[in-house]
């Protein structure tokens, strides 16, 4: 599979995440259902799969490439929009972690609306941020890199990624 190949699958597999999640929201709302293992699991999906798996390779190979080659359009979309928002679920997930952590221990109200604040706000960012990248960064890099650059790419997706 190629590397854009591969971001688009991710992309669906986040969304998933993303449905499985607002599940999870609801099940605690609508019939006070917590498991914080559960929980914990979610947040450790996101950080190694969405984040250290999905976010690095766009930020280690596409977003890269789109900014070293693409100049001032590149580093409005990729610095101030992608990247932030990158940023941005990090700090949403620290956040429901924390909440997580203390409704634990204190199934107070505010701390069940802190979870469900934490996890729909990720939720809304991943959905937004897929269908951004989905239906005008990927294929705004795909039709305005070089054909070089696309080759070299691939070639540094399938060593350091790719292998299946």
């Amino acid at each position: 599979m190629t590397l854009m190949e591969t971001l688009y699958k991710e992309h669906d597999e986040i969304w998933a995440f993303t449905e499985q999640m607002t599940q999870k929201c609801i099940d605690l709302m609508e019939h006070n259902v917590f498991d914080a293992d559960s929980f914990r699991a979610d947040i450790a999906y996101i950080r190694t799969y969405a984040d250290a798996t999905h976010h690095k390779k766009e930020e280690d190979l596409l977003f890269r490439a789109m900014l070293d080659e693409l100049g001032q359009v590149a580093e409005n979309l990729i610095r101030h929009g992608m990247l932030v928002e990158h940023d941005q679920a990090r700090l949403y997930v620290m956040e429901l972690e924390n909440a997580v952590n203390a409704y634990e221990t204190d199934r107070s109200p505010a701390l069940k609306l802190e979870i469900l604040s934490q996890a729909m706000d990720y939720v809304h960012l991943l959905r937004r941020h897929i269908e951004k990248e989905n239906g005008a960064i990927y294929p705004f890099a795909e039709r305005a890199l070089s054909p070089d650059t696309m080759r070299k790419l691939e070639a540094q997706f399938q060593a350091e990624w790719n292998h299946a």
